[in-house]
């Protein structure tokens, strides 16, 4: 199931925060490995390679079928694509050994913010976007947002999908004909009706951490960009709308289950939660979502990014594959069920040209109010991770103490 993918990508990013303080043997160097120099990869590799994924992301979801098709048309340059799984905090840790031993065996890591920042902060990656970026032209036609999001990549990452991702409100139709417009109608609401609102625990959860985010736009605060110095007006109305919210799960893929079995009415979610429940029956399709007044989007993106110590003729066909995945035509499968929608980092991808499932699937479980809403609406890039853990923290022992969800 496609959301189970998504909960554990989501729930790492607090995780990979503290994995950017360090790890590894002691005295170690993480930055070892040696990088390549762009002259020294050739157009096309020698022989065929074989391409080993790793990816801690569900990015699969969205560009397996791209690698594949790659494959397919190109058996001189790939034979074969191999996938592993991980969680973004044991991303790090298993390059970063690979690399002291000298026995690279993961080509290629797809990754979201979380690892692209843990790998950023141990100097794991090359930096492909800078030193092959005539190999990589393609990425001159990205969206404006997803070029702002390929910006906190520095370089050592390359930004496949993007997606405005939200906070939006999710809620039942039948127990909620008059949905919340602005941030105190919502607060107004949850004292209303005690225990039928929620979120997840940002730590844990997408929709959770870009709620986090999202408030300080909504509410005005002094800057959004500084939980510590510049959230007061954030910090104080979580509080509030902590006295009427029960519990907070440990993953939103519980958060939807709430909305299915009616333990809550209306929860928090994003685009991709909102359309691929649906799509998958988590959640009644006949569940409605509604913006907050003054909102702006938190944006949201994947990447790809290389360890340092691959090879010249792995890094040759590397350099291939991505920039194939970013031409429309491929592009367009990434808006697959509504997993990260729309999906597609570059320019002018419409619906159309993504294969039928998917144009069935946004046709019947897509909002067509969603494409004003974002082409009208501000967007903003993520704050960073250290700023993000630090959020974590405030939220974790001054907003919902005692009230998060024990995992089971």
């Amino acid at each position: 199931m496609r959301v189970s993918k998504r909960i554990q990508w989501a729930a790492t990013l607090g995780a990979a925060g503290l994995l950017a303080t360090g790890c590894g043997a002691p005295g170690s160097d993480a930055g070892s490995a040696p990088s390549l120099s762009a002259g020294s990869v050739p157009e096309k590799p020698a022989k065929a390679v074989t391409l080993n994924i790793l990816d801690v992301a569900g990015n699969k979801q969205l560009t397996g079928a791209i690698f594949d098709q790659f494959a397919k048309d190109h058996p001189d340059v790939i034979s074969a694509v191999t996938w592993e799984t991980a969680g973004a905090p044991d991303m790090a840790g298993k390059v970063k050994a690979q690399q002291q031993a000298g026995n690279l065996k993961i080509d290629l890591v797809l990754t979201g913010t979380d690892g692209l920042a843990a790998g950023i902060s141990e100097s794991l990656f090359a930096p492909v976007a800078k030193d092959y970026k005539d190999r990589l032209g393609n990425m001159a036609n990205y969206q404006e947002p997803a070029a702002e999001m390929q910006k906190l990549a520095q370089d050592q990452g390359v930004a496949l999908t993007y997606y405005p991702s939200g906070p939006l409100l999710e809620y039942n139709p039948d127990k909620v004909p008059n949905p919340p417009t602005t941030a105190e109608e919502l607060l107004t609401w949850a004292k209303e009706n005690p225990g039928r609102f929620g979120y997840a625990r940002p730590a844990n959860s997408g929709p959770g951490r870009t709620f986090l985010m999202g408030l300080p736009y909504i509410l005005g605060d002094s800057d959004p960009k500084d939980p510590v110095n510049g959230w007061s007006k954030t910090w104080d109305y979580l509080k509030a709308l902590n006295q009427n919210v029960s519990t907070y799960p440990t993953g939103t893929g519980v958060t939807m289950n709430n909305l299915k079995n009616g333990t809550w009415d209306m929860a928090i979610t994003t685009t991709g939660w909102d359309i691929n429940p649906r799509a998958l029956g988590q959640v009644p399709e006949t569940f409605k979502t509604q913006a907050l007044k003054g909102f702006t989007w938190v944006t949201d993106a994947q990447y790809a990014a290389v360890p340092k110590g691959v090879s010249a003729d792995k890094m040759s066909a590397i350099l291939q594959v991505l920039q194939y995945a970013l031409t429309p035509e491929q592009q367009a499968k990434t808006y697959d069920t509504g997993y990260f929608y729309p999906g597609p980092a570059i320019k002018d991808v419409s619906i159309d040209l993504a294969p039928q499932e998917s144009q069935d699937v946004i046709k019947k479980f897509g909002r067509p109010e969603y494409d004003a809403l974002i082409k009208d609406n501000p967007k903003a890039t993520p704050i960073d991770a250290a700023s993000l853990v630090k959020a974590f923290d405030t939220w974790d022992t001054q907003v919902a103490t005692g009230k998060v969800e024990q995992k089971k």
